[in-house]
């Protein structure tokens, strides 16, 4: 989480309400920061004031537009928890057992393993806190946006994030881990964007469509997407 100066919050905060207009968004685009270890969470942040899944707080915050931050007590999945650093991993999810003997999404122990050792985390016990917010009001500087939105929606924020350099956007997923690793750490560790389909959890414990899908942003890359939509979103259909 970086320091930001109230006029870098202003910036971030039109960006949101710019990428809602131009996209037509029905939700808010999350902001998520993560508080490092030894930091302190800003005294105008409160508590979320229930423990949920990570998954639950980003579909939570995108309808409702509430600002709060959680800690690892407050995250009641804790492979989304290790995901982002707040804890470590639990045994059976980074073992593999757990998508392999309680979920039966593998033929064998060793291709769960084999996922699992893919998924992005975050150093363990590296963050205290994940702060949440709706990105045109955040009072934060987020290290990523996650937005969950339609698939026409995901190919013109792909096309816009190329407007200004090009290259292709490199989805990485396995429909695991998908709120917490895809939207969040991955984006967070490589500096780039990345699409995810979902996962059994947050299909099963939100309110997240069939027809949506989702995107995680790493802020330093808001400038060019949205300087990216203001071109594409006039020229598409």
């Amino acid at each position: 989480m970086e320091t930001a100066s109230p006029d870098q919050i202003k910036e971030i905060n039109a960006y949101g309400k710019e990428i809602i207009e131009l996209l037509k968004l029905e939700t808010s685009p999350v902001a998520v920061a993560l508080l490092p270890k030894g930091a302190e969470v800003p005294g105008n942040i409160h508590k979320i004031d229930q423990a949920m899944r990570h998954c639950q707080i980003v579909d939570r915050v995108r309808k409702t537009r509430e600002e709060f931050y959680a800690t690892l007590e407050d995250q009641t999945c804790k492979g989304g928890a290790g995901a982002l650093g707040l804890g470590h991993m639990p045994p059976k999810v980074a073992s593999g057992e757990f998508y392999y003997e309680t979920l039966k999404h593998f033929k064998s122990l060793e291709a769960s393993k084999k996922t699992i050792e893919k998924v992005p985390v975050i150093e363990a016990e590296s963050k205290i806190a994940s702060i949440y917010a709706p990105l045109e009001s955040a009072s934060f500087m987020p290290d990523v946006v996650v937005i969950i939105c339609s698939p026409k929606q995901i190919m013109l924020l792909t096309q816009a994030i190329l407007y200004n350099e090009g290259g292709r956007v490199e989805a990485e997923f396995a429909g695991k881990q998908s709120l917490c690793s895809d939207a969040v750490a991955q984006p967070y560790l490589t500096g780039k964007m990345g699409i995810t389909v979902g996962c059994s959890g947050s299909r099963t414990y939100t309110g997240i469509q069939e027809s949506e899908l989702t995107v995680g942003i790493p802020a330093k890359l808001l400038k060019d997407l949205v300087e990216g939509l203001r071109a594409i979103v006039g020229k598409a259909a």
